[in-house]
């Protein structure tokens, strides 16, 4: 299994909720997990109810069996002081560039000066091995930009490279590409069954694959049980209108001819939605790729939510 899981997806499927159940799935039995967010919103600090995250990596979770989940929020302008310090030896003088502002001029003008500063550091953490020359970290998960800037965030460091021909940014960039296009890498999409996030993915895995970027799973988020469908709503709506009048009397309900209509009516409107579902799944199929599925949960996602999700990622073979 890969070691670096990249994990986006449209905005509004619940791509950082994912991440975060990824991470507590992989951490099992005595493993270690990083858990990285490179947008700066502490969307993970939020998840597991902690305060936000400094620009250092800080346990917030224990898995079943044992296992950690660490969390690191990188901050590019504290990447690119330790890239200079890194490279260049700058110390003191680093300090100063980012007090005259130069920092902040990199990292928003210089073209994918950010983003590499950004998959450079999560890389760094893939590779990086103790003094037994164990792997730090048994996986790192990164909640990465939305699907329709992710192809471009991943590939920047070939552009970079490109650049900058010689000295330590064009080997930083190589490095940093060697790790990402390699099978150490995988970038899954996360969607819901509706025809937008969907279409988005879809496009999304194209882009991916046409720049050579390795293409994990589509994980289909907030998956809503199936109730009726379209035959069950044609024979209730027919001679068996009188049948569940009778039934909802039975129950107790005064009036219960009066609610019929809009029960049947809202049970077509599910019937509809059943068959949409089934139309995305098809082109989700298409893809010719691995597929998750996680339940959509009434009171929302909070941390009991967060090991719930993880635990259904088990089931279906993640971190096995």
């Amino acid at each position: 299994m890969s070691r670096l899981q990249v994990v986006s997806g449209k905005g509004g499927t619940g791509k950082t909720t994912v991440a975060a159940a990824l991470a507590l799935a992989l951490a099992t039995e005595g493993k270690r997990t990083l858990l990285v967010e490179v947008e700066g919103r502490q969307g993970i600090a939020e998840l597991f109810e902690t305060e936000a995250l400094p620009y250092e990596e800080r346990k917030i979770a224990v898995s079943s069996g044992g296992g950690e989940v660490f969390a690191l929020a990188i901050d590019a302008e504290r990447a690119l002081l330790d890239y200079l310090q890194m490279f260049y030896k700058l110390g003191s003088a680093g300090r100063a560039l980012k007090k005259l502002g130069a920092i902040d001029f990199a990292t928003t003008i210089a073209p994918g000066v950010r983003d590499v500063l950004l998959t450079g550091k999560a890389c760094e953490a893939v590779r990086r091995r103790d003094k037994q020359g164990r792997y730090v970290y048994d996986h790192v998960v990164m909640d990465a930009p939305p699907t329709g800037r992710i192809t471009r965030f991943l590939n920047v460091n070939d552009e970079v490279a490109g650049l900058a021909r010689i000295g330590p940014i064009h080997h930083q960039a190589q490095a940093v590409m060697r790790v990402l296009k390699s099978s150490q890498t995988a970038v899954h999409l996360v969607t819901l069954l509706e025809e937008m996030p969907v279409q988005e993915t879809a496009d999304g895995v194209a882009e991916l694959r046409a720049a050579e970027l390795p293409v994990g799973n589509v994980i289909v988020n907030m998956v809503r049980p199936h109730v009726l469908d379209e035959e069950a709503v044609r024979d209730a709506s027919g001679a068996r209108r009188g049948e569940i009048a009778e039934a909802l009397t039975a129950a107790g309900l005064s009036d219960s001819a009066t609610l019929v209509t809009p029960l049947l009516e809202q049970a077509a409107d599910h019937a509809r939605r059943v068959e949409l579902e089934r139309e995305q799944r098809r082109v989700l199929n298409a893809l010719d790729l691995g597929a998750y599925e996680l339940p959509v949960l009434g009171e929302g996602v909070d941390i009991a939510g967060l090991y719930q999700l993880a635990r259904e990622l088990r089931k279906q073979g993640t971190g096995s």
